[in-house]
């Protein structure tokens, strides 16, 4: 194969000429930089990318653990992580986990082993303690609130949104308030649940295991959560969901099923996606996109930094 001496020799210049062609130096005399490009395209010369990203340190590009791609959230924060990737002329490589720590460990790994020059976890299955021996390797970012944490993060506040959903939701008279979401592991999940704690102490209000649903990611699982509720000799009235697509599910089986919303169920969902604004469902909306071109500033960024990112809620005719 063709090396950086044969190129030279092809070129009639020396090895430092071409190796300033190669990485776009500037400051070479037109004739030479075309005598080299013209030996690269007569031998069909090909860099050995491991070589040069070794001799930069780095590889310009970037890991992006999230647990699902087909999912509206993480697809959103995505968006913001390679509009930014592509101003910054980065690679992305994804690793959808499904929260598998498993798969959340191969990316850890590459960050290990130098293959990629940060990772940003957008959602993580792994512990702390497992994170935590990784720092040494590379930067780290994570989508959650890690003020406690030596390590960059961008997030909202979960137990300020969550609370506020209820205290709103119990000043228009609901007392039975339940909600749903993803999973009851998880940074994020914590915080809710400490605000429902919170909230039910403070307003004297008894603890219903049952209004609590989990598991709930998509538009079909709002059935599921439904099916649950209609089952109920005593149900909630009302509903914090925590994704969008999962809000639209239980309005649609609501409306099968010949259930009045808001008058029977009330119904806040998550994150303002565009389903919610067509089918006029109140969310909470949260910059996602922003989110996401944040993570990606602070993978590229040598400072370890934490950025709050604000919500704020959005009264339609579900509530």
């Amino acid at each position: 194969m063709t090396n950086i001496k044969d190129l030279a020799k092809m070129a009639g210049v020396s090895v430092t000429t071409v190796s300033r062609v190669l990485n776009n130096h500037p400051y070479v005399r037109e004739e030479k930089r075309n005598a080299v490009l013209e030996a690269i395209r007569e031998s069909n010369y090909q860099q050995n990318l491991n070589a040069v990203h070794l001799s930069k340190g780095r590889t310009q590009m970037i890991g992006v653990v999230l647990p699902f791609s087909d999912h509206p959230y993480f697809a959103l924060l995505l968006k913001g992580i390679a509009k930014q990737a592509l101003e910054n002329n980065y690679k992305l490589v994804l690793f959808q986990t499904d929260y598998m720590e498993s798969r959340e460990l191969e990316a850890l790994q590459m960050l290990k082993q130098k293959q990629i020059d940060s990772l940003i976890i957008c959602s993580r299955a792994c512990g702390w303690s497992v994170i935590q021996e990784y720092l040494q390797y590379g930067k780290i970012v994570l989508c959650e609130d890690a003020n406690d944490k030596e390590v960059s993060s961008t997030f909202v506040n979960q137990y300020k949104i969550l609370m506020e959903a209820l205290e709103f939701l119990y000043k228009k008279g609901h007392q039975k308030i339940g909600y749903t979401i993803g999973r009851k592991t998880g940074p994020s999940s914590k915080f809710r649940a400490l605000a429902y704690q919170d909230f039910l102490i403070r307003s004297h209000l008894p603890f219903h295991d049952e209004f609590i649903f989990d598991q709930c990611y998509y538009f079909e699982d709002g059935e599921k959560v439904m099916k649950e509720i209609l089952n109920m000799k005593t149900p909630p009235t009302a509903l914090i969901v925590t994704s969008d697509q999962v809000a639209a599910g239980i309005v649609i089986y609501c409306q099968k099923q010949g259930v009045k919303i808001p008058e029977e169920l009330a119904i806040i969902g998550f994150h303002n996606e565009p389903i919610a604004k067509m089918m006029e469902i109140s969310s909470v909306e949260i910059p996602l996109v922003d989110i996401g071109k944040n993570l990606f500033q602070q993978a590229i960024s040598d400072d370890i930094t934490k950025k709050e990112m604000f919500s704020h809620f959005i009264e339609r005719t579900t509530v």
